[in-house]
């Protein structure tokens, strides 16, 4: 940039007389911005809302309090969510109706070891609902739950849709080999 001309400097100096600085030289704002609001969070919320209002719900969404549910810590809800709705193909099965619960964990363990040297991603397990029990309710069930979460290739199990055994099985997602 070209620097004024002396005569152009002295006809400005003139002009604007005496001069002192600045010594604070901001404004304050007359307005204080709005307050934050959780704009993601009261949509999510409404969502929700409408969600329960509405008639329209996938049955794998509903909590009874006999499901058995366990998702290994990391695991994306996505794939949850998958596994409830029983978007995975079962690659294995095991019916435990009639087994001691001995011979059941037997069952189980040999199972999951079979399904790991087949490269099963997701099998079923049938664990029955106890109808046939001495106390008629289910014996197998709680031990189910009990030995899926002791598993170390175990990523997560829900009991399964009504169409495939309902709260009497449960779906096994298995790591990847």
């Amino acid at each position: 940039m070209k620097k004024p001309a002396p005569e152009d400097r002295r006809l400005f100096r003139d002009s604007v007389g005496k001069v002192r600085p600045v010594e604070y030289d901001r404004v304050t704002p007359t307005r204080r911005p709005p307050a934050a609001r959780p704009k993601f969070r009261e949509r999510d919320e409404a969502q929700v809302l409408h969600d329960s209002l509405s008639e329209q719900y996938e049955a794998a969404d509903i909590e009874t309090g006999e499901e058995l549910l366990y998702a290994h810590a990391g695991l994306q809800q996505r794939t949850l969510k998958k596994l409830r709705r029983g978007q995975y193909v079962l690659g294995a099965e095991l019916d435990l109706h009639g087994m001691s619960v001995t011979e059941a964990r037997e069952a189980v363990a040999r199972f999951l070891y079979a399904c790991r040297q087949r490269r099963v991603q997701c099998a079923r397990i049938v664990h029955g609902k106890g109808r046939g029990s001495r106390h008629r309710a289910p014996v197998l069930k709680g031990k189910i739950g009990h030995w899926l979460r002791q598993r170390d290739e175990v990523l997560a199990f829900c009991s399964a849709r009504n169409c495939d055994g309902g709260t009497g099985a449960v779906y096994v997602l298995l790591k990847r080999n």
